[in-house]
């Protein structure tokens, strides 16, 4: 995961080598498609608001809720959280860890949770009962000094699982977030003890039609990093992203990176816009 804010210099210097009526080196654009396959990270307004949000819910250790629809980025900002917060080492004494987070498969029960927490913590798994490997889990985390807890797709966790993260709570006095779609808050009613545990919200919303523009152009420049502008901001390029993303700015990724793909592959050194409506067109 890289958070791009610049042009690397052996971009700038490859793009300073290749002339508006000259073709794209072919080893160039080898190395430029293997970097669009790369998963990048760009620290939008959204990311930055929802950041100071859970800074607050970890310095006062408060439980809550992040929910919204799939691909709207939410699981990208939560791993970019637990980036800035990285390990720190101290000779002789467990690393502390002030955010860990996990992501649940389907249907995850206590022994999965806990096995993904100490799996987060860099543990060394051995078999025991349920009730040893929760033990460990609880002297795991105090000793790291865990601040926070994430776990992803909590919509999957299983009802009974709920009881374990309240257990949590109580015992190591940290932040627990659950992240998941609008089946999480149908999961947690179930049980009203824990909803009204973890009773705070964020929702992280789809791009309107005005940040779908800001971002298309903020992708442009600092994820594609084309020879050429593409124009993507243009009315003619957002009627057919508007419509394709539907706000979801996992999608318009998607679709940009698969567009600057095919753009180079093409010799292309910009995303022409029959390009971009033959890759949209495969959206159904």
């Amino acid at each position: 995961m890289v958070n791009s804010n610049e042009r690397i210099p052996d971009q700038l210097a490859a793009d300073e080598a290749v002339g508006s009526g000259e073709p794209i080196p072919r080893i160039q654009v080898e190395r430029e498609i293997q970097r669009l396959q790369r998963r990048w990270v760009v620290e939008l307004e959204q990311m930055r608001r929802f950041h100071e949000w859970l800074d607050g819910k970890r310095l006062a250790r408060s439980p809550c809720r992040v929910v919204g629809d799939s691909r709207t980025g939410k699981t990208i900002a939560c791993e970019s959280y637990r980036l800035k917060h990285p390990p720190r080492l101290i000779t002789g004494q467990p690393p502390i860890v002030p955010v860990i987070s996990w992501q649940s498969p389907p249907e995850s029960g206590n022994r999965e949770m806990f096995e993904g927490i100490l799996n987060a913590l860099r543990y060394q798994l051995s078999r025991g009962t349920l009730s040893e490997i929760r033990s460990r889990v609880y002297r795991t985390m105090k000793a790291c000094q865990v601040e926070m807890l994430i776990i992803d797709e909590a919509h999957r966790l299983r009802p009974k699982t709920f009881s374990d993260l309240q257990d949590i709570l109580d015992a190591l006095q940290i932040s627990v977030v659950l992240v998941g779609t609008d089946r999480l808050d149908a999961v947690m009613r179930r049980d009203e003890q824990i909803y009204q545990r973890i009773i705070m919200s964020h929702r992280y919303e789809r791009l309107t039609s005005a940040q779908l523009v800001e971002t298309s152009v903020i992708w442009e420049k600092h994820v594609l990093r084309l020879p050429e502008p593409s124009q993507l901001g243009s009315a003619k390029m957002q009627k057919v992203l508007g419509p394709a993303t539907g706000g979801y700015i996992g999608l318009l990724d998607r679709i940009l990176r698969e567009a600057g793909v095919r753009s180079l592959q093409r010799s292309a050194k910009r995303i022409e816009f029959n390009i971009l409506k033959e890759v949209v067109a495969e959206c159904r």
